[in-house]
């Protein structure tokens, strides 16, 4: 968007809120309806089909845009499956690019898990079978080809994925789907000056990730829904390829946290706002009972490349308008009981590095400003980004007389790098090949996984659990946090999380751990384990 459009939308929609109620809700009639994806219908025999195809999309008026979509032109169906139940999937890719279908948050084992060794050719298709046994959570699909998930994402491949439980289904929250149960997936897009997906993985985005000037909630821009006066169950996703978002609404009322990544919380936590990383997803019950319109928001954030206009202020991704009709839900003092943390003494450790090549930092920071200009940082200073001295001492490594680490080699600077390289877990990039170590099924694990040294965010996703945060950052963990997760933040700190993975995953198919802004996982910063 210009920068002369977005003023001219800035001072339309800032002119709203002086409007008298009937003016207010015939603007309101102007805004698109939210896409509400369908939920998807297994064939004869059980399956689910899935079909990877390109498409076109409308984000700007008049302009029809190239987007890769499942089942459809952008994004794709829910697929809602029992636990207890054996799930089919087939994937047909028809598209011009090999591709791999991931399951996001599923507990499942690694030869279904669909990481980059799972690639179906064009005009290929891949069919898979796994048992469903984990809690009632909300999780999701995308591709994850090695190198080039970013791209794949950004034109448009995601989906949700819904596990359902009888423990979930005695709980008198709201479940009628695209009614008071609503999907709210929410993307940023980059588009040139003819309105196509515009997306490069060059210096800039190894180090900053790939972020864009328009928001899309399920595909749309700024779209409303009408629901009725009671409580509302929101599914959030954030399915972006960097950019973290921080959810609120316009009008301050409370968002009640019901859900993470894994499942439900024991009960609800009341937030007035609720930051959302890469990859994560939250469930939240918002009461409509007043009758009053008001705005979904993503509120600014301190991530450099993430601060620029419209982003620089709270933005609206959905408007949501309440109906005459009324709605029986109530809020449940308490949710679904979460198992006590077992004793920490004595269990396997494993020490995560993330580390960024000094010149990538640098260099990317540089190309960063030079673009967008100082307000792209965040208010943050190039001070943090010198690949200086400031790895702090990590367990089992003695830092040399120049601040390397003995036994990794550090770049040096002024030597070549390689970008796709560039990003790296315990000083190696990702090695498809090469597992960096063998977990025992069934056994706990405690990992760190550090971000010190490095200040950029890193919101680290483990594949094949759901795990617990033991400390996040350096910090205690929050309230809405302390569930079953998949995605922890790190941000110059350390986050401990305590893990268990109950099924296999052998060198041909093992399990990933990455950071999740995907322009940092296609340059390296991955790594492959074994579960036997």
């Amino acid at each position: 968007m210009h920068r002369r459009d977005f003023i001219k939308l800035a001072a339309m929609y800032g002119g709203v809120a002086a409007l008298p109620t009937w003016s207010r809700q015939a603007f309101a009639a102007s805004r698109p309806a939210l896409p509400v994806p369908d939920i998807l219908e297994p064939d004869v025999r059980g399956t689910y089909r899935l079909t990877l195809q390109q498409g076109k999309s409308q984000f700007l008026p008049g302009v029809s845009t190239t987007t890769w979509g499942v089942n459809g032109n952008l994004l794709g169906p829910v697929i809602r499956l029992r636990r207890g139940k054996t799930v089919g999937v087939i994937v047909k890719n028809s598209l011009a690019d090999a591709s791999t279908v991931h399951w996001h948050g599923l507990e499942i084992p690694g030869d279904v898990d669909g990481g980059p060794q799972a690639m179906i050719a064009p005009g290929g298709s891949r069919e898979v079978q796994f048992k469903v046994d984990q809690p009632a959570t909300t999780c999701w699909f995308h591709p994850h080809p090695h190198q080039t998930s970013g791209y794949q994402v950004a034109m448009g491949l995601a989906g949700m994925v819904i596990i359902d439980d009888d423990d979930g289904d005695k709980l008198k929250i709201p479940s009628r789907w695209g009614v008071d149960d609503i999907p709210v997936i929410l993307q940023d897009k980059r588009l040139n000056d003819a309105g196509q997906i515009d997306y490069q993985l060059d210096v800039m985005t190894a180090a900053a990730g790939w972020f864009g000037q328009h928001m899309l909630t399920n595909g749309v821009i700024y779209p409303q829904h009408g629901v009725s006066r009671g409580w509302l169950r929101l599914r959030l996703l954030n399915g972006c390829n960097a950019r973290s978002l921080n959810i609120a609404t316009s009008d301050g009322r409370a968002l009640y946290v019901i859900a993470s990544d894994g499942g439900f919380l024991p009960e609800p936590v009341s937030v007035h706002e609720l930051p959302l990383l890469t990859g994560e997803r939250f469930e939240v019950m918002v009461d409509c009972s007043d009758g009053k319109a008001f705005d979904l928001v993503t509120l600014p954030v301190k991530q450099m490349g993430m601060t620029l206009a419209p982003f620089d202020q709270p933005l609206a991704v959905l408007k949501i308008q309440p109906t005459p009709t009324q709605s029986g839900n109530a809020l449940p003092d308490s949710l679904i009981a979460l198992p006590p943390l077992p004793s920490l003494d004595g269990l396997p450790t494993r020490w995560l590095q993330l580390m960024m090549d000094p010149q990538l930092d640098q260099q990317g920071m540089q190309a960063l400003m030079k673009r967008y200009g100082h307000g792209a940082m965040a208010g943050m200073s190039m001070e943090h980004h010198d690949g200086g001295d400031k790895m702090a001492a990590m367990p089992g490594m003695k830092m040399g007389g120049h601040g390397e680490m003995q036994g990794m080699a550090m770049p040096q600077q002024g030597a070549k790098f390689d970008l796709m390289t560039a990003n790296k877990i315990n000083g190696k990039a990702y090695d498809m090949f090469n597992p960096a170590f063998a977990v025992k099924q069934g056994q706990y694990e405690r990992w760190t996984i550090s971000g010190e040294g490095d200040m950029m965010l890193h919101p680290f996703h483990i594949h094949g659990t759901q795990f617990r945060i033991l400390s996040e950052n350096g910090q205690p963990v929050a309230p809405h946090r302390q569930g079953w997760k998949d995605t922890v933040r790190v941000e110059g700190g350390r986050s401990e999380v305590l893990v268990k993975f109950d099924h296999l995953a052998d060198k041909n198919h093992a399990y990933m751990a990455h950071c999740h802004i995907l322009e940092h996982e296609d340059t390296g910063m991955m790594l492959s384990f074994t579960v036997g």
